[in-house]
């Protein structure tokens, strides 16, 4: 779905990093004005370099009508959308932001009261398909806040994949991006430990993997990542110290709400010992290497 005049959406974009950068340019892709603003100065002139518009502080895009961020935690998207430190007192009425990062729900909530006061509506759109989705424009975009605001916002968030959920009321796309979460650590936990035990009995891997991706078994991190595990791949596409903030975010929602979740805390606590290891930059698919210590294999 298209805009007819997208050169009168002007878009205020902030955190062009590993994600935020092919997002934007697939904005740009599509016939939008985007102004960029990142934190990081060596990020600012790599996009001068690359001839995208960008501006040393926030109030260069709080002009916007549109503005999206993407950024590592809850207490960077806090910075950004606040009145000491942030962009707020700049933003006018009417203006739409749409937070893509993945944080906490309750401060998701809090952001957008407190935007609402100022006239200014916000969206929670958590996404999930890593950097490969967003270079290819094929993420998932779990999306809370008002209904009316997320039909506004449909094309731009077109933009960055197909597959834009309507999740509910504000917060509720970044509930959905835990739960995604809690599967993909999961997912990642089983296909190791079933890497494990047919290795430890001197199966064929691959074979394996080809045989489990034919049944009920298949999944994404299976026919993705699979092969990363079996090459010992430990390459980050999404690092293990994302995947850990993430699924600590489920686990802090999980205790509000006193849902035990047993399968989670496990996977988390795995992961802490990849990250004990210094090994919170590789890829979350090198879970394999705690496992690997775990059986002693190699």
């Amino acid at each position: 779905m298209k805009t007819n005049n997208k050169t009168s959406q002007s878009i205020g974009f902030v955190g062009a990093g590993n994600m935020g950068l092919p997002m934007l340019k697939n904005l740009i892709k599509q016939g939008y004005e985007v102004k960029v603003y990142d934190i990081n100065p060596k990020i600012t002139k790599k996009l001068e370099k690359d001839k995208i518009k960008s501006v040393n502080n926030l109030r260069g895009i709080a002009n916007s009508n549109f503005i999206i961020s993407i950024l590592p935690d809850t207490n960077d998207v806090e910075n950004v959308f606040n009145e000491r430190t942030g962009i707020n007192s700049y933003l006018k009425p009417g203006t739409i932001v749409i937070d893509m990062s993945t944080i906490s729900s309750k401060s998701a909530i809090e952001i957008g009261k407190t935007l609402q006061k100022i006239q200014v509506d916000f969206l929670d759109a958590p996404v999930s398909g890593g950097v490969k989705g967003a270079q290819n424009a094929k993420l998932s975009i779990m999306v809370g806040g008002k209904k009316d605001i997320f039909k506004k916002s449909i094309n731009i968030l077109n933009c960055f994949g197909k597959n834009v959920i309507y999740a509910g009321k504000s917060g509720m796309g970044q509930i959905f991006k835990m739960c995604n979460q809690i599967m993909v650590g999961s997912h990642i936990q089983a296909m190791c430990e079933a890497f494990a035990l047919c290795k430890s009995k001197g199966g064929n891997l691959n074979l394996l993997r080809e045989t489990l991706m034919g049944g009920s078994a298949n999944s994404w991190m299976l026919e993705n990542l699979g092969n990363q595990v079996i090459d010992k791949n430990d390459q980050a596409g999404f690092r293990i110290d994302l995947q850990l903030k993430d699924l600590r975010l489920a686990s802090e929602a999980a205790f509000e709400s006193g849902v035990p979740l047993p399968g989670l805390s496990l996977v988390q606590t795995l992961y802490l010992e990849s990250r004990a290891h210094n090994e919170g930059k590789n890829g979350n698919q090198s879970l394999f290497k705690t496992y690997d210590r775990m059986t002693n294999q190699k």
